[in-house]
């Protein structure tokens, strides 16, 4: 018991630093070696997790190399998959190929005549983007340049609009997103297996829910703001995304290049042509050199510059290690220590003895990854923190992994949304001239909605599991 109240003062001093702001990264780094620092003075008699055959010989030089082995376990794998998607997406953005994608896919969407209906099918459009652009905040970003003056001028109000766009890559789909590829890989299954398997058929139920409930809660929200709908031509006063002013243009076909990575991935996988496989990380350096070879095509009185663009791609990995792989280790070691002190196999030994079963805990580990998620305004920390608990969890359950790990990863993108604190929330209610807690007011309807949603689908599959 005294193990569990000293990691849960541990976790609350780390929750409060990062909703002060204090970096997220190195609170988890931190409260991580707090834990296994008590385990060690106070409980030497634990296992420590992840100790090799051959440990340092000392357990404080151990609580390090534990450290170590994260990280080269990590980069190996997955953070090497996170890395060459995050560089790709930054390649397509350099080259205007994500554009090009964007601008098609919202283009018909003018045609139809109700901006509510618009509206709605707007999440939908975006939603299945975000398969293509794993980018919460980069998604939103392209989107108010292209899809939000289109709404604004239809009539929809400026908040309705940044709220629905502040909710399209909720889900995070897709084998290029690096929480689905943590899933997959802690499930142990093919994550293009766990993309079309698990993720498309829940989606399935979560996106028209989303699309339904934006359309009425942003029509309440207008009317009681008095928003009359009309027609205009008003500045919305957004401008392009790209840091250096420069409108990125690119030809239309260059709108294929961002699905090409997953259409390579899901054609040779088990579901289609199984005798020849392909990676994340192979499809991802495909489409770039793909697009650099276009590239050198059509820029070729400059081929300087293009070579030296293509160091977007590596810089991008770059950006990855910084803001997501190393979130990923620190939030591992976090729960290494957690594992380390025994809170985890107290919480999972009381709720079973209170007779909470599969079903009882997913509720118990989904409400700590959405109290997680709002209060640090990132899916990814909420979690990276909680997944690889999943197979502790579900070890005597006939469900398996995965059946936890979908509804802890579709939780944690819909409570980021929810947190006023998010990047994503805060950017699009900038653009809307409002406070981020009145955009979360607008998206709390439709995504309280995916969550029941998400929840009954997951109590009838591990009912009929």
């Amino acid at each position: 018991m005294i193990e569990f109240l000293i990691a849960i003062a541990v976790t609350a001093i780390a929750a409060t630093l990062i909703v002060k702001k204090y970096q997220p990264h190195t609170v988890l780094l931190l409260a991580g070696l707090a834990l296994f620092v008590a385990t060690a003075i106070f409980f030497p008699s634990q296992d420590v997790v992840f100790r090799k055959s051959d440990p340092t010989g000392w357990i404080g030089f151990d609580i390090f190399e534990h450290i170590h082995g994260i990280m080269s376990y990590r980069l190996a794998g997955l953070g090497l998959i996170i890395m060459a998607a995050g560089g790709f997406a930054k390649y397509m953005d350099h080259i205007g190929a994500t554009n090009a994608m964007v601008n098609i896919c919202t283009r018909p969407l003018a045609f139809v005549g109700a901006p509510y209906v618009v509206l709605a099918l707007g999440y939908a459009v975006g939603q299945a983007l975000n398969i293509f652009i794993p980018s919460a905040a980069g998604l939103a970003m392209l989107l108010l340049v292209t899809l939000y003056p289109m709404l604004v001028r239809l009539g929809v109000s400026k908040a309705a609009a940044a709220a629905m766009i502040g909710t399209t890559s909720v889900l995070d789909l897709g084998p290029a997103s690096g929480t689905a590829n943590l899933a997959a890989s802690t499930a142990n299954i093919d994550v293009a297996l766990f993309f079309a398997q698990y993720q498309i058929p829940l989606a399935a139920f979560i996106i028209p829910t989303i699309c339904i409930l934006t359309y009425f809660s942003a029509k309440y929200f207008d009317a009681r703001d008095g928003h009359t709908v009309l027609a205009s031509s008003i500045d919305t006063g957004m401008g392009d995304p790209d840091s250096d002013g420069e409108t990125r243009t690119a030809p239309g076909f260059y709108a294929l290049l961002p699905i090409l990575p997953l259409t390579l991935i899901l054609i040779f996988s088990k579901l289609f042509i199984d005798h020849i496989e392909i990676g994340v990380v192979t499809a991802m350096v495909i489409g770039a050199l793909l697009g650099l070879f276009l590239e050198m095509i059509r820029c070729r009185h400059d081929m300087r510059a293009v070579f030296k663009g293509f160091m977007v791609f590596f810089k991008g990995m770059g950006n990855m290690f910084s803001g997501i792989i190393s979130l990923i280790i620190c939030a591992e070691f976090f729960a290494a220590g957690l594992k380390a002190i025994g809170a985890i196999s107290f919480m999972i030994t009381t709720a079973e003895n209170a007779g909470f079963g599969i079903v009882g805990m997913m509720f118990v580990a989904c409400i700590l990854v959405a109290v997680t998620a709002v209060m640090t305004g990132s899916g990814n920390a909420a979690f990276f923190s909680f997944a690889n608990l999943a197979p502790q969890i579900t070890a005597n359950s006939t469900a398996g992994a995965v059946s936890l790990l979908l509804p802890l990863q579709f939780t944690a993108g819909i409570a980021r949304s929810l947190s006023p604190v998010s990047g994503v929330i805060i950017a699009v209610a900038e653009v809307a001239g409002c406070s981020p807690i009145d955009i979360v007011k607008r998206t709390a309807i439709p995504l309280i909605g995916a969550l029941i949603v998400l929840f009954t689908y997951n109590v009838l599959f591990l009912t009929a599991a």
